[in-house]
């Protein structure tokens, strides 16, 4: 009970520092603020049957609603200068069970302790201007050295030419646990049918504020938009409990289904959460304390968006 109190209390502690560097926009996520849902079907290959008794992984067809998204907790963001994007999926399983997977477009996060998180939002106030200043991220990296490859990775990532073209990554690991009990490491991407596509900064200059909502309904109007969701098993000496640190690239991968991604969904109030700690039976959370952070975070947030705070 102490536990769970002093987790909530770090992530309202968390919200808040969010909105003081950031600043507070009623009525929008706390982070992603900038997103649009989408109405999508998610079917499994199969191959996934033997790992997990997840039905949408195993054998099901199931709806899903999915939202493309800017990382930054401000809505008015220009999409080019928000270069991490996020897709975020819920699979509406039959018995009204859901799962959720939320994933970006850079593989790792940039702390493994959801206190080393704020201390980071403390110690950086220039996250307004949408990249940290050369003497911040200097300071960051004498003080959490773990938080260094992910922050040159966002350095480094270009911008997508579209939501479509984005290669997306869960980052975290989770288990996946099949009818006899026996609980295999995996993590989870998705790979966009369109190829991965980014854009030079010359091509950025020519780009709308909203460029990436824009071409995606362009798109949706001409055919439905597919990725390919592939799981990677993971090894006894992989990390579990690490999002800071990338698997080995020659990681066995399985293709576990494709999703369909049809149409704008027709929402007039927005009361999605994507939690990634709700999960069926089949799909566990892994021991990394992000991972489980993440959900009182996402309560917070949901609890001041839903009351227009």
């Amino acid at each position: 009970m102490i536990e769970h109190t002093n987790e909530t209390n770090l992530a309202k502690r968390t919200v808040n520092q969010i909105e003081k560097v950031a600043g507070t926009y009623p009525g929008y996520r706390r982070a992603h603020a900038k997103g649009e849902l989408y109405e999508a079907t998610f079917t499994p290959t199969g191959e996934a049957g033997k790992y997990t008794m997840a039905a949408h992984l195993a054998e099901t067809e199931v709806p899903a609603i999915v939202r493309f998204s800017n990382v930054w907790p401000n809505p008015q963001t220009p999409d080019a200068l928000s270069v991490v994007k996020g897709m975020s999926v819920q699979f509406h399983l039959p018995n009204e069970e859901i799962a959720n997977l939320v994933g970006t477009t850079i593989p790792i996060f940039i702390t493994k302790s959801p206190q080393t998180f704020f201390d980071i939002l403390n110690t950086v106030h220039s996250f307004q201007d949408f990249k940290p200043h050369f003497k911040d991220t200097v300071k960051l990296f004498a003080q959490y050295p773990e938080s260094r490859a992910a922050f040159q990775m966002i350095r480094k990532l270009e911008n997508t030419n579209s939501f479509a073209t984005g290669r997306y990554y869960a980052i975290h690991a989770f288990y996946l646990v099949n009818e006899k009990g026996i609980r295999t490491p995996v993590k989870f991407e998705w790979e966009p049918e369109a190829g991965v596509e980014s854009l030079s900064i010359k091509e950025m200059a020519t780009k709308s504020v909203d460029y990436l909502s824009t071409e995606l309904n362009e798109r949706l109007d001409k055919a439905e938009v597919r990725f390919r969701l592939y799981i990677v098993i993971g090894e006894s000496s992989d990390p579990t409990d690490d999002p800071t640190k990338e698997w080995p690239k020659e990681r066995t991968r399985i293709e576990a289904g494709i999703l369909r991604v049809k149409s704008k969904a027709p929402v007039v109030v927005d009361h999605y959460v994507f939690d990634p700690t709700v999960l069926p039976a089949g799909i566990e959370c892994s021991d990394d304390e992000i991972l489980r952070f993440r959900k009182e975070a996402y309560s917070e947030s949901y609890n001041r968006r839903i009351k227009g705070e």
